[in-house]
């Protein structure tokens, strides 16, 4: 045979394929290290595909009347809310109202209350594989006191903040005693530093997903088309396996219309913030057979706010007769359909730690009349409107919120019979955030949340202190609300809370309206369903144990 060149060509080329292939074979792959043993990145690649199911995709359908109006994960209130799922807060509310660690495993405090330690959970991964650290939370809460109007008071209250690798761990110093940091912790999402650091206004930023998360669920997407946010396993989790691979969050525009979509069997419960079922629509989705229902007492209510810098509302004889003239059981029975009780002056309803019964709320419209006469506001024109000390007619602004007509129709109704006149301002939401977080109102019909009624002191300060978001400047007030702040002693603590509720029950800056009951369905199909005071049922606990009977 003769061995042309281009034979010889041919056949060392072939050799050296051969060769090459031998070689890369032998070289180690992209999850193994230089000695061909398997890497941490391996591993939980590995743990991410046992992370899936096999067979038909199982879906957990929410629906929800609380309306997405931005992509913002920061800026959009309730993208903030549905998120913990996914970017969990440093610490929860367990079923028997305890605040324990969610992504902190626990913390340590010193014993002046000025410097809080907190231990991470050293199996988190963000779902783009990236190990949760410390510094992670120290960004982020270091992030929301510069970036986000609501952390302002971190800014305002921390000295110091540090991270331990070593511990696993990070310390924020206080430049005074905070009792109630774990309980402040439990609403601001942790987020990634290496994928939040670049974004300079995240108030603003916003995406269609998918934004990364270290729970056992990440956001994939948040359309505002379908109004549709979509959770999708976490494919690092490295927790409980979670039942169902993917949670969809569908909102409304109404209630009505949430509450229809589980009467068509087309979601499995209904969520909304601090909110019940509407108490309406109870008895026709139980005839539909498909559901039961978790029922608790609220630490939230509803009230009547009361701005304090001006004449007549400065006047405590004023606030007193408006006190007389609203009819709580109507109002009640209107709202809640029996699923409430009218509440003590002292505003806490009895399910709140260190709650102290005080003086019902009366209704009594001739009180009312004789008070004003007493105090020296009379209808001296004959036209029914009482006058101020000016002789002018008195006329108040009501603000509200859509949804709330018909409560302010007979507020003024019950108002105008004992002789003040109200205006109605029924405002949009943006408005009524700014304008009720700045006092700039007279008068607003509102609601507290069970996390409102803890922040801060607790016992609602939050919501009335000047230095919060309310209007009290009184020193007397705000004296009892820092010696809660500065203080774990338990009689203490008890004597400042009892304090706290005479003061309300007695100056009347806030007259509570009623207490009420939270009333959640659940699809039958499925259990262990959770519920604390402060998520409801959105709570992790739910997420983890959810499964098919």
């Amino acid at each position: 045979m003769r061995w042309t060149k281009s034979r010889v060509f041919c056949i060392a080329a072939l050799s050296l394929l051969f060769l090459g292939g031998i070689y890369l074979l032998m070289l180690p792959s992209e999850s193994e290290g230089a000695s061909g043993i398997e890497t941490p990145a391996a591993e939980a690649d590995a743990e991410a595909d046992a992370n899936y199911s096999e067979g038909p995709e199982k879906v957990l359908k929410i629906a929800t009347p609380n309306v997405i109006k931005s992509e913002s994960l920061i800026g959009d209130y309730y993208l903030g809310i549905f998120a913990h799922l996914s970017n969990l807060p440093l610490m929860q509310m367990s079923e028997d109202g305890k605040i324990v660690g969610r992504l902190a495993d626990h913390y340590e405090v010193s014993e002046d209350h000025r410097e809080w330690t907190f231990y991470i959970r050293d199996d988190l991964y963000w779902s783009d594989g990236v190990k949760v650290t410390p510094e992670d939370v120290r960004f982020s809460m270091l992030y929301y006191g510069e970036k986000d109007p609501a952390g302002r008071w971190i800014n305002d209250t921390l000295e110091s903040s540090s991270v331990s690798e070593a511990e696993n761990s990070v310390t924020f110093r206080f430049n005074k005693p905070y009792t109630r940091i774990d309980l402040e912790f439990t609403t601001y999402n942790i987020l990634p530093a290496h994928v939040w650091e670049s974004i300079e206004n995240p108030m603003e930023y916003s995406s269609k997903g998918p934004y990364v998360g270290c729970g056992p669920y990440y956001i994939e997407s948040v359309d505002l088309n379908t109004a549709r946010l979509i959770f999708r396993k976490n494919p690092y989790w490295k927790g409980k396996n979670c039942a169902f691979d993917k949670v969809e969050v569908d909102w409304y525009a109404s209630e009505d219309a949430a509450c229809l979509a589980l009467e068509k069997g087309e979601a499995d419960t209904y969520y909304k913030y601090a909110s019940s079922y509407p108490y309406a629509n109870i008895e026709r989705l139980e005839k539909t057979g498909d559901f039961n229902f978790v029922e608790k007492d609220s630490t939230g209510m509803c009230y009547l706010g009361i701005t304090l810098n001006e004449a007549p509302r400065s006047d405590l004889q004023f606030r007193e007769a408006l006190a007389y003239a609203i009819n709580y059981e109507e109002l009640m029975q209107l709202d809640t359909l029996g699923y409430g009780s009218v509440p003590n002056r002292g505003l806490v309803p009895p399910g709140m730690e260190y709650y102290k019964p005080t003086e019902k709320c009366t209704y009594d419209p001739e009180k009312a009349r004789e008070i004003l006469k007493k105090a020296g506001y009379e209808d001296r024109n004959g036209n029914g409107i009482v006058e101020n000390k000016n002789g002018k007619d008195i006329l108040l602004e009501l603000m509200i919120l859509p949804g709330y007509e018909r409560d302010a129709e007979l507020l003024q109704e019950y108002f105008r019979a004992v002789g003040i006149d109200i205006e109605i301002e029924n405002v949009d939401q943006n408005t009524y955030m700014d304008r009720k977080d700045t006092s700039r109102y007279e008068l607003v019909f509102s609601r507290t949340t069970p996390w409102g009624m803890l922040m801060h002191s607790g016992l609602g300060t939050g919501y009335f202190d000047s230095r919060r978001y309310g209007y009290i400047e009184d020193p007397a007030f705000t004296g009892l609300c820092d010696q809660i702040l500065n203080t774990t002693d338990s009689e203490t603590l008890r004597s400042c809370s009892y304090s706290l509720q005479d003061y309300y029950a007695e100056e009347l800056p806030v007259i509570p309206v009623y207490w009420k009951k939270v009333v959640t369905p659940y699809n039958k199909k499925f259990e262990g369903w959770h519920y604390n005071n402060l998520d409801g049922i959105y709570t992790l606990d739910t997420f983890l144990d959810l499964h098919e009977v």
